[in-house]
């Protein structure tokens, strides 16, 4: 048995199973100590980000990352073989911060541009819709089966991967689903999840009892976020069906990438136990932790490799022996709880622990080393250029600080209403029906007033962060300007829109829905290969 198909097989054991649950359980009781004892409260607001994509060939299609991208970049794997994971470290909430998050970024994404070679280029792209040489169908559905273990061939070779894709089978009963305007279907992979890519920023906070305000302020920006943002109007093309009604694919979904999350992962549970799902209201920090210990445990793993008892005392089991030890790492204390954490898919999630921000000389800048908290903001889609996805970073953390410092009535609006906005976002786009509450307290679902609020109020944010108020605007400036350049309808902007629209011509012009959808997809990769903001391509 090989090694990666034994560690599959391991993590699928009832065994390790009730191991990794009863670990995670006493991992979230000692952290919750630590957090009442203000262990991972830090001096300011930190912030980074964390960006997919995926690579494609000259003609747009979907190609495997050369491994040499690894070796010579900071870039991280993801789940098929073609996507691909950057991100900044962590830095201060402050102009000099959000600067050098700017240029890291930029740096990251040139390095790996400079890696690849002349046959490949990166997307910075929220799906992918050009089929590879093979079809997408038989891409995503190629795998083999080993000792009772599936194993996808265009999944990263890794055992978590593998662990989770056998996870998910045997809940689905072998078949993962993928619905859409168009197409119905299903695989023997979770590897359609693939198809996605996100931008996702990161707010730390000073003050872990914090949590619970800033996670339901970020729950109800989710819609107006989400709508400024789509980029995700279509699917492969070939994945469509041949009688699909091209009007109904294109007055689809603007954000099929939320979709796809959901139902892949979540197949075969039933609601009320969906690993991806848009999250309650927290009443504390405890309760996030509550929330991550009580979640499905999918693909455990126990850090030590060894057994465990229900009384039991060992390694892992949760003790935080090395407090105060510098040498060693804050989550070495809670390696299960942080597994469970990160397959605990939430739109907006909160993480205990990790990295804090360095100055601009590696020194530590927060009191307790790599101790925090910190909001990962997750329903974004990958954006057409670095200065997009930088400009979507201040976007939230900035709306995030002023409305948690100004006490704004937006924490009025009901769970249900930020829910169903962020979901009309997803289907809609710029012309969802939003939900806000205004500084006034009053209810509007109209969203010129939404839109111009959520940007006042993330200009005010940085203002309050120590920028300027030039430096305020021109971080939001490619956002802003989705606005400014719409017109009157729809009230701004959006890649998917840009997306349909250039469909919509090729369709005129007699293409095939497929060809449309390739021609579209095509037209979208040249223009962001030259990195200018989305705005200025009208």
């Amino acid at each position: 048995m090989d090694d990666l198909v034994a560690a599959a097989r391991e993590s699928l054991s009832a065994e390790t199973r009730a191991a990794f649950v009863r670990r995670v359980e006493r991992q979230a009781a000692a952290l919750a100590a630590d957090i009442e004892a203000g262990r991972l409260d830090n001096a300011d607001f930190a912030l980074g980000i964390e960006l997919e994509a995926y690579v494609v060939d000259p003609e747009g299609r979907l190609a495997r990352v050369p491994e040499a991208v690894f070796e010579r970049t900071d870039a991280g794997r993801e789940l098929g073989v073609h996507n691909l994971e950057l991100h900044t470290e962590p830095d201060t909430f402050d102009p000099a911060g959000l600067a050098r998050q700017a240029e890291r970024l930029r740096e990251a994404v040139a390095a790996v541009r400079a890696a690849l070679p002349e046959d490949r280029r990166l997307a910075l792209d929220a799906t992918w819709t050009v089929p590879p040489p093979e079809g997408s169908a038989a891409y995503l559905s190629a795998h083999d089966e080993r000792e009772g273990v599936t194993v996808a061939r265009n999944m990263t070779d890794a055992a978590r991967y593998v662990a989770l894709d056998n996870e998910t089978l045997r809940r689905a009963d072998g078949r993962v689903p993928l619905s859409a305007p168009g197409v119905d279907r299903t695989f023997p992979t979770i590897l359609p999840e693939s198809l996605t890519a996100s931008l996702q920023p990161h707010l730390q906070l000073p003050e872990a009892s914090s949590l619970p305000r800033y996670h339901a302020y970020a729950l109800r920006t989710t819609g107006p976020v989400l709508a400024l943002a789509t980029n995700s109007p279509f699917l492969p093309a070939d994945l469509y069906d041949d009688d699909a009604d091209p009007e109904a694919v294109l007055s689809g979904p603007h954000e099929h990438r939320i979709r796809v999350f959901e139902e892949t992962i979540n197949a075969g549970l039933p609601p009320d136990r969906s690993k991806v799902r848009f999250p309650r209201d927290l009443d504390s920090a405890a309760e996030a932790l509550d929330c991550v210990a009580a979640d499905e445990p999918y693909a455990p793993v126990l850090e030590d490799g060894g057994t465990d008892t229900p009384e039991g005392g060992d390694a892992a089991g949760g003790e935080r022996a090395n407090a105060g030890d510098d040498d060693t790492e804050f989550l070495d204390a809670y390696p299960e709880f942080d597994h469970a954490r990160g397959t605990y898919w939430r739109w907006v999630r909160p993480v205990f622990g990790g990295a804090v921000p360095t100055g601009p000389r590696g020194e530590r800048t927060a009191a307790n080393d790599d101790a925090s908290v910190r909001l990962e903001y997750r329903p974004l889609p990958t954006q057409p250029s670095v200065a997009d996805a930088v400009a979507f970073q201040a976007l939230v953390a900035g709306l995030l600080r002023e409305l948690v410092a100004t006490d704004h009535p937006l924490a009025d609006l009901p769970w249900e209403a930020a829910r169903d906005s962020f979901y009309a976002a997803a289907a809609d786009g710029p012309n969802a029906d939003l939900a806000w509450v205004t500084r006034e307290g009053e209810r509007t679902a109209d969203p010129s007033v939404v839109v111009e609020e959520v940007l006042d109020l993330a200009g005010s944010g940085l203002r309050r962060a120590g920028c300027s108020r030039a430096t305020a605007t021109d971080l939001l400036a490619p956002v802003a300007d989705r606005v400014a350049e719409a017109g009157d309808s729809p009230p701004w902007r959006a890649p998917s829109a840009w997306k349909r629209e250039r469909a919509r011509e090729l369709l005129a012009d007699g293409a095939t829905l497929s060809e449309a959808v390739v021609g579209a997809q095509r037209a979208y990769l040249e223009r962001a290969e030259g990195d200018e903001p989305f705005a200025a391509w009208a």
